[in-house]
C-alpha cells in the first residue's frame, strides 16, 4: 500500500522559462503543498485543498519555508573536493599545481570512496540533489561516486575523465584504454537505478586526436549518452588549443572533427566563443554550462548569459567544484548575478532559480525526470528558509513579493538556508 506524504509551505515551480516569459513563467503559492507518492510528485496545489482531498496523507508542515525543486549542478569535478579554494593560479598552472597531484590519489579506491561520500554529503547539505561530475582517469573513481549515489538513491551523471597527453604519467591513459574503460563503465552503470554514464574527454589539450576519435566512435555507438568536456574557458587555453590543432577552424572544431559535437554534448564554460562556434552549437542543440564562481576565481572571463539566451542556446548552471570556490548553488546563483551585472544584464531571481533547476535539467537532458515541482517528476525537493540569518531575515521581511523575499537568500544564503532535503521522496538527514 502506498503511503502519501504531503509537504506544506510556500511552493515555487516553473511552467516555462522566465528568460522567455518573465517571472510569470513561475507559479508561486503562499500556502502551497506538494503531495508525494512512491518517490514521485503526485500533485502540487493549494495546501488546504490537497489536505482535504488526501486526509490519509502524512503531513509535514514547513511553515513559511519555500518548497522548490532540488538544485542541479551541471558541471563538477568531485575529485577536486579536498583541494577546493586553492590559491592563486591561472587554469593551466592550477591544473598542474593542484588538480593533477590530487587526482593521482584516486588510484586508491578507498580514497576515492571517502571523497565520493564526502562530496555528496557536502552538496546535499547545500540543497543539491543531482550533479554531473567528471571522475579521474581511474575507473575506480567512477565506481566510487556511482556507488555512493546509488546507496543514497540519487540521480547522478558521471564519467571517467580521459587524458593521454599533457598530463603526468600517472594520469594518462591511451586512446584504446579510454575507449575500453569507458565502454566497460557504461555497461556496468548506465541505466542502473538513477545513474547515467557520461563520455568524458577532459578537453582537447589533454587528448590526442586519436583519443578524441576513439571517444567520438564510442559516442556514435551510444548516441543516447551525454558527452561532457570543456570549451573556451581562458584565452591562453584557446591559444594552446590552436597550437595543438593547427588545422582546426576554432576550438569547437577540434571536437567536431572527431565526432564530439552533438545535441547530447555538454560544454563547460564557453566564455570566449567565436561567432561560428556560437552558431554551430545552437544549430546542433548542444548545451553550455555557466560556471560563474570558477570563472571569477581562476580569472577566466565573463560569460554572456544574455547573448547566449538571445541566440537560443541551452544553458545550465554549475559550481565547477573545485575550480569553483563553493559547493553551494545559492552562491553560484549570486555569482551569476554579479557576472550578469558586469555584462550589463541584471538577471531576475526567477531566471537564477530556473537556471539552477530547470535550466540545468534541460542542459543534461533529464528535465523529464527532475527540475520542477510538477506531477510525475521525481520528488527531489528542498525547503529553503528565507530568513536563515538575521541579515537575510531583516531584508526578506520587507519583500513585497516572493522574488524580493527570495533574492536576499540567493545573494547572501548558504547551507543554513537549506531547511530540509528530499531525494526520491525520502527525507535526508542534514549534517
Amino acid at each position: 500500500m502506498s503511503h502519501d506524504t504531503l509537504l506544506l509551505g510556500q511552493t515555487l515551480s516553473f511552467d516555462s522559462s522566465p528568460f522567455e516569459n518573465g517571472p510569470e513563467a513561475a507559479r508561486h503559492l503562499t500556502h502551497g503543498g506538494v503531495l508525494i507518492r512512491d518517490g514521485r510528485i503526485l500533485e502540487t496545489d493549494d495546501g488546504a485543498t490537497l489536505r482535504a482531498a488526501h486526509p490519509q496523507a502524512r503531513v509535514e508542515d514547513h511553515g513559511n519555508a519555500l518548497l522548490c525543486a532540488g538544485f542541479i549542478d551541471a558541471h563538477v569535478h568531485y575529485p577536486q573536493t579536498a583541494m577546493i579554494a586553492s590559491w592563486g593560479k591561472r587554469l593551466i598552472d592550477w591544473l598542474n599545481s593542484y588538480t593533477f597531484p590530487e587526482e593521482m590519489r584516486f588510484a586508491d579506491p578507498d580514497y576515492a570512496a571517502d571523497i565520493a561520500g564526502r562530496y555528496l554529503d557536502l552538496t546535499v547539505a547545500n540543497g543539491t540533489t543531482t550533479v554531473c561530475s567528471y571522475g579521474t582517469i581511474h575507473p575506480a573513481s567512477v565506481d566510487a561516486l556511482m556507488g555512493a549515489a546509488q546507496a543514497r538513491g540519487q540521480r547522478l551523471l558521471a564519467g571517467k575523465t580521459c587524458m593521454d597527453r599533457n598530463a603526468p604519467d600517472d594520469l594518462r591513459d591511451t586512446a584504446q584504454s579510454a575507449y575500453d574503460d569507458s565502454k566497460a563503465l557504461i555497461e556496468k552503470w548506465h541505466g542502473q537505478d538513477r545513474l547515467y554514464y557520461v563520455i568524458t574527454p577532459r578537453f582537447s589539450p589533454t587528448s590526442t586526436p586519436e583519443q578524441l576519435s576513439a571517444l567520438g566512435a564510442l559516442w556514435a555507438e551510444h548516441p543516447d549518452l551525454l558527452m561532457q568536456t570543456h570549451l573556451s574557458e581562458q584565452v591562453d587555453e584557446i591559444d594552446w588549443v590552436r597550437s595543438l590543432y593547427p588545422t582546426a577552424r576554432d576550438y569547437l572544431d577540434t571536437y567536431e572533427m572527431h565526432g564530439l559535437l552533438g545535441a547530447n554534448g555538454v560544454y563547460g564554460h564557453a566564455i570566449h566563443l567565436e561567432p561560428r562556434e556560437q552558431d554551430r552549437l545552437a544549430e546542433v542543440g548542444a548545451a553550455l554550462v555557466h560556471c560563474p564562481t570558477s570563472n571569477t576565481f581562476i580569472g577566466s572571463g565573463l560569460f554572456d548569459m544574455a547573448g547566449m539566451m538571445a541566440a537560443g542556446q541551452r544553458v545550465g548552471l554549475a559550481t565547477d567544484t573545485g575550480g569553483g570556490s563553493s559547493f553551494s548553488m545559492l552562491r553560484t546563483m549570486a555569482a551569476a548575478y554579479e557576472i550578469g551585472q558586469l555584462r550589463g544584464c541584471a538577471l531576475h531571481p526567477s531566471e537564477l532559480l530556473w537556471l539552477a533547476t530547470v535550466g540545468s535539467a534541460q542542459a543534461l537532458r533529464i528535465d523529464q525526470h527532475v527540475g520542477t515541482l510538477a506531477p510525475g517528476k521525481e520528488a527531489d525537493i528542498i525547503a529553503l528558509d528565507l530568513s536563515s540569518t538575521p541579515a537575510i531575515a531583516q531584508r526578506a521581511n520587507r519583500g513585497g513579493d516572493i522574488w524580493e523575499a527570495l533574492f536576499p537568500t540567493i545573494m547572501m544564503g548558504d547551507d543554513r538556508a537549506i531547511k530540509a532535503v528530499w531525494i526520491g521522496g525520502r527525507a535526508v538527514a542534514l549534517a
